[in-house]
Order: structure tokens, then C-alpha cells, then sequence
């Protein structure tokens, strides 16, 4: 903890000459990495990632005005400042006080509150933007945290993890609630299983002999800002609805892959072989689906398809619902390997992880070939195994390296794919670096 010590520290300086005060106290939240269940979280389905110790600081001054005024020590990050009683939020652009207001917007909601005091909030972070490892759901649940203080309310971890995940969807992303969840239940030295629906988590130990390292593209993608991501959430509805009216089944009320699973009763192995049969590999155009729903255009237009999916012409169903089937498989068989911990956990979890890299590659279309050369760098340099995580199209890579290589690993991995002759990547610092399971949100009273 002294190095997080130091930047309270530090953080507190810079606010007492920002606002001629000083803190009340500090929220800290997490940024994640997900070791293995990409892009199935909204899908209803488990998923396993752990707390990095990089993480989205506040130090947070109640005032008397009604006013929310936010500064970060970034300077790319301009001030903002704003009536707190009339949150606005623009989904067309996600700039990074939005994220804010999505936290406490979402806690003002709950407690069903018109008036909120006003605060003086200055925001430090060091979680790579756009990396795949969370930043933006971090500065959202931090951000709740704030608000429930301010306000001298009580909520459970659980309630601030459904709370944030909901209210990040005001700025316009579908996703699931994973990284809220292990923002909040996030312990120290252990891995989560997360499900959802209702919403719990089981510890994961990983294996001692082994290393996790995060290695940063450096491609930005930021999720808010590019309908690939909602396009995929969008393309998971429609399967899950094709393959609930391929099996009789009441297909209207079907939003999500696992409730086909579930109203079937039958196991993810035998959901592939369904979905075989079901759908095919040509892309799916919006006629092809309005006939196998037996519903106008019109209706899938207003009643299915979302605003930012509306004007899509071509939908891969049949890839993504294999992609989704098959790495809720993966995740479960990990959480085994793990408990059974048989000698060569490593290279079999490796393995699961490498799986899960070309099922996100080929089948969800979610990597790009800087992420796909980087992943086979680490592989070819001693990974046991690698994949994307974090959405994809850019971001981060996390790799198994047995812990007696890792010195070795990352000098050649740094040479290998950081150290180019035209000098284009940024300095290494945040962009290659081995992680441990970290704690979750917290809150400081004093630095």
C-alpha cells in the first residue's frame, strides 16, 4: 500500500491548490482483467476475471452549493463543472466526466433523490484508457461510491455493482456488469467467478506456479464510441430468438442466449449442436430474420432492434452464438482446472485460453492484427497461453507464463513487439506489466 499512500498523498496536495481545501476523504475502484468469458457476460453467462492493482482514485470535498465541480490530474481530461441537481448526459460523446455522471446519476435514481448536494472531486487515475482493462466502468463505480458517501447511505456491494452496471448504460453500452461486479467484490490473492441474474461470486484460485501478464496493444478502443460492440449485443438477441422459435419455444420475450439454454434445460455442449442445426453460417439480413420470426420489418425495427443497430444490413448469428456457447464451456472448465489443480494446470488452462483467443478472433470477429500479433509473440516467447481481453478491436492481451520464465518473457516481449524501428508505440511503463488478484472499491476517510 505505500505507493498507493504516496498518491493520496499527492492527491490531496494537488487539490488543496486546486480548491484552496482539503478532502473529506477518497474512494478508490479497481480496473479489471478478464482471464477467460469474453463478450458473454450480457449473455446471461459466468465469466472470470480479477481486480488489477491499477485503479481510478477520487478525493472528494462536500460543499454547501448545489454545484459538482470535477477536475482530474490529467491534463488531457478537462474541468467540468455542472448543476448537481440537473444531470444531463450526451451518449454521443463519451468524454470522461460523463462517466461520472452515469455513477452519480445512477445512486441519485435509487434513492429516488431530486435534490443532491453539491461536491468539489478531483479524479486521478492509472488504468491505460481505452485498454480493455476498465477504466471507464472504474471512474463510474468510483463515482457511485462518492455519491453513497455524500450522501451518509448504505448499500451493499452487490446493489452498488447492479446500480453502476445499470446506470453505465446511460452513456449508451450494453454491457453485462462484469466489470462492476469486480470492481466491488473484488478480494486480494483470488480470482471471481461471476454470475449473474442473481448476481454472486465464487473465488478462483489461480495457479501458484504461474504468471499473469497484461500486455497493451496500443490500440485504443473505446467501447462507447463504436457500434461494434452494441452491433454484437444486438446480434446475440436475434440468435437467442431464432434458436427459441427453431425450438417452439415463446420467442418474444427472449432477450438473452442462456434463456434458451435454460428453458431447454440441456448443457452448453448440446446448445452448440443446437445451434448446428438451427442457424447457418451466411450472414443474416433484416428480411431473412423478419421471415424466421414471422414479423414485418417494422416490427423488428422498433420492437428488437435497437437505435444504433437499426440501419445494420447484415447480421452473423450463427458465428456468435457459437462464439458465446462455446467460451461459457471454457469458463466452467477453467474454474475446474483450477479446483482440481493437476500437475500441468498451466499448460491446460493455457490451452482454454488460447481456444478462447480464436473463438474471439474467428467466430465473434472481435480482435484486430495488432492484438493478433502480439498474442503470438507472447505465445511464441514462452506464454503457456494468450488471448485478447476486454471487448477487443484493440486493448490489452493477458498471457500464462509460468513464473520461473517471466523475467525473460517480458525483456523479449518488450523487444519483440514495443521496441519497433519507427518508434510509434509509447514508453512501456503502463503497457507490459505481470498482476496479481487486487482488492475492491474502497473508501479512505483520511490520507
Amino acid at each position: 500500500m505505500p505507493v498507493l499512500y504516496d498518491r493520496l498523498l499527492k492527491l490531496k496536495e494537488m487539490f488543496n491548490s486546486k480548491f484552496g481545501s482539503i478532502p473529506k476523504f477518497y474512494v478508490r475502484a479497481p480496473g479489471r482483467v478478464n482471464i477467460i468469458g469474453e463478450h458473454i457476460d450480457y449473455c446471461g453467462y459466468s465469466v472470470l476475471p480479477m481486480a488489477i492493482e491499477q485503479d481510478v482514485l477520487i478525493a472528494v470535498e462536500p460543499v454547501k452549493t448545489y454545484t459538482l465541480q470535477l477536475a482530474n490530474t490529467n491534463p488531457l481530461y478537462p474541468d467540468f463543472s455542472t448543476s448537481a441537481n440537473n444531470i444531463q448526459i450526451d451518449k454521443t460523446k463519451p468524454l470522461w466526466h460523463n462517466y461520472f455522471l452515469c455513477g452519480l446519476k445512477g445512486i441519485q435514481e435509487h434513492f429516488g433523490l431530486s435534490n443532491l448536494t453539491g461536491m468539489n472531486c478531483l479524479v486521478d487515475g492509472n488504468i491505460p484508457p481505452s485498454s480493455g482493462l476498465s477504466s471507464s466502468s472504474a471512474l463510474v463505480c468510483c463515482a457511485g461510491l462518492v455519491t453513497l458517501t455524500v450522501l451518509g447511505r448504505n448499500l451493499s456491494k452487490v446493489e452498488l455493482a447492479e446500480i453502476c452496471a445499470k446506470s453505465e448504460r446511460y452513456i449508451g453500452t450494453e454491457g453485462g456488469g462484469m466489470d462492476q461486479s469486480i470492481s466491488f467484490l473484488a478480494e486480494e490473492g483470488t480470482a471471481k467467478l461471476i454470475e449473474f441474474s442473481p448476481l454472486r461470486t465464487t473465488d478462483v484460485k489461480l495457479p501458484s506456479g504461474a504468471v499473469f501478464v497484461i500486455a497493451n496493444s496500443c490500440v485504443e478502443m473505446n467501447k462507447a464510441a463504436t457500434s461494434q460492440f452494441n452491433i454484437r449485443v444486438m446480434e446475440c438477441r436475434l440468435a437467442a430468438k431464432l434458436l427459441a422459435k427453431y425450438k417452439n419455444l415463446q420467442w418474444d420475450n427472449v432477450l438473452r442466449l442462456d434463456e434458451v439454454q435454460a428453458k431447454l434445460g440441456i448443457s452448453l455442449e448440446e446448445m452448440l449442436l443446437v445451434t448446428e442445426d438451427a442457424l447457418h453460417p451466411e450472414p443474416y439480413n433484416p428480411e431473412e430474420i423478419c421471415r424466421c420470426l414471422g414479423i414485418s420489418l417494422e416490427e423488428l425495427r422498433t420492437q428488437i432492434l435497437s437505435p444504433n443497430t437499426q440501419d445494420v444490413l447484415i447480421f452473423k448469428l450463427y458465428q456468435r452464438a457459437k462464439h458465446v456457447y462455446s467460451e461459457a464451456a471454457r469458463v466452467l472448465q477453467f474454474k475446474k482446472i483450477c479446483e482440481e489443480a493437476p500437475e500441468n494446470m498451466v499448460q491446460l488452462l493455457g490451452e482454454l485460453m488460447n481456444q478462447s483467443h480464436m473463438s474471439c478472433r474467428d467466430m465473434y470477429e472481435c480482435s484486430c492484427p495488432e492484438l493478433d500479433q502480439l498474442v503470438d509473440i507472447c505465445r511464441k516467447l514462452g506464454a503457456q497461453g494468450s488471448r485478447l481481453t476486454g471487448a477487443g478491436w484493440g486493448g490489452c492481451a493477458v498471457s500464462i507464463v509460468p513464473a520461473d520464465k517471466l523475467p525473460g518473457f517480458l525483456a523479449n516481449v518488450h523487444k519483440a513487439y514495443y521496441q519497433r524501428s519507427d518508434g510509434s508505440l509509447a514508453p512501456e511503463k503502463q503497457n507490459l506489466f505481470a498482476t496479481k488478484p487486487g482488492g475492491g472499491a474502497l473508501v479512505f476517510l483520511e490520507a
